[in-house]
């Protein structure tokens, strides 16, 4: 492949990068509290967000009916065919990057402390407040595809615990990967940070720690400052 096609579908893949859209966040003079946790995990080359599963299930009731009694839900955005794939293979991987068929979401549950269920994984646990985690809740709704009748659409099982795929909106390519979806809602959530940069876990978790500040052992994601 010479590299004047790659440049080309480097900017048709830039249009069609922006979905699921990020959400405008508030902005508000709220100071740092403990109002909210949520936990950013990456696994190497894959991050996701941990947020409380009663709370999403109030903006996405099938999960309940899904996953019935659980605290947390891992979820994570990624590319149809690659993410469900039992092995992972050179075609797939080009597929992905350039051609990608679709998303799906990963939703997993369980009840355990996040950092003892994901012990192999860096995950960092912060809290926001109730303006910071309303923007994160909208931008996680409306990653979800639905149906006609305003469902959501599930595929097959998980790849590990008690999880499930569902059907997402945009569509994975080079430049819109599982890390920049993990961005997009920490933008959603008033953090200062850039999307657009943000393809990688490693600099996915570098704007987490470079947007925290900690009092007393406890650490806050912080919002931008009002205009």
């Amino acid at each position: 492949m010479n590299k004047r096609l790659i440049t080309l579908m480097a900017t048709l893949l830039c249009g069609c990068s922006t979905y699921p859209q990020t959400v405008t966040p508030a902005r508000t003079n709220q100071q740092p509290s403990p109002e909210h946790q949520i936990f950013i995990v990456s696994h190497g080359w894959h991050t996701g967000i941990i947020v409380s599963a009663r709370d999403v299930n109030l903006i996405l009731p099938q999960l309940k009916t899904r996953f019935m009694q659980t605290q947390w839900y891992e979820i994570g955005w990624g590319d149809k065919d690659f993410y469900q794939a039992q092995e992972i293979t050179t075609q797939l991987t080009l597929r992905a990057m350039f051609w990608s068929s679709g998303a799906v979401m990963h939703v997993v549950a369980f009840s355990n402390a996040p950092e003892r269920y994901f012990s192999a994984s860096d995950v960092q646990s912060r809290f926001i407040n109730n303006s910071q985690y309303s923007g994160l809740m909208r931008y996680i709704g409306r990653s979800f595809a639905r149906d006609d009748a305003g469902d959501l659409i599930p595929l097959k099982k998980g790849i590990y615990g008690d999880s499930q795929f569902y059907v997402a909106n945009g569509r994975y390519g080079i430049l819109n990967t599982c890390n920049k979806w993990t961005a997009k809602g920490m933008q959603s959530a008033g953090i200062a940070i850039n999307p657009m940069l943000k393809l990688t876990a490693g600099s996915v978790m570098r704007a987490v720690q470079a947007n925290t500040t900690c009092l007393n052992k406890t650490c806050f994601l912080m919002s931008q400052s009002p205009d």
